[in-house]
């Protein structure tokens, strides 16, 4: 069982893991592979603090995440963004696969994130996804709702 499984599991989640045979790296594939609204994707922007701390923005896949939103959420200097080696290195998850949850990071979501009732986020691979509730994404990750697209 992956480590992601397990933690949908062991927090009783009614998360689903979706394993596909199609490629889910942009939102227009992943939407393609579930025949879901590309409204229902959201995606997991990795940035860097200052301290090399690992911060996930969780945006709608059409909306771009702001580092200087980030920056006035957290109150610390503007994060970069991670490269695919810092994505990998402190998620455990290739780019185009980081979930919404299940690794030490700071998560941020976006408000309309939570108006969606279900969403799909990255599932761990560039072939999987997890369908969600929005309410249950808060939950796992324990993040925060605040606005962090541009």
């Amino acid at each position: 069982m992956s480590a992601l499984l397990a933690f949908i599991k062991e927090n009783q989640s009614s998360a689903e893991l979706l394993q596909l045979k199609e490629s889910t790296h942009s939102v227009e594939e992943a939407a393609q592979a579930v025949q879901a609204s590309t409204e229902q994707l959201v995606k997991n922007i990795c940035m860097i603090s200052e301290d090399d701390e690992l911060i996930v923005a969780i945006v709608k896949g059409e909306d771009r995440a702001s580092t200087s939103r980030v920056s006035k959420a957290l109150n610390i200097p503007r994060p970069r963004l991670a490269n695919e080696h810092e994505i990998i290195d402190k998620s455990g998850f290739p780019a185009g696969g980081v979930p919404s949850f299940g690794f030490e990071a700071t998560f941020l979501i976006d408000p309309k994130v939570m108006e969606t009732p279900v969403v799909y986020t990255g599932g761990g691979t560039a072939q999987s996804l997890i369908k969600i509730p929005s309410e249950e994404l808060l939950r796992l990750s324990g993040g925060q709702v605040v606005r962090v697209r541009r």
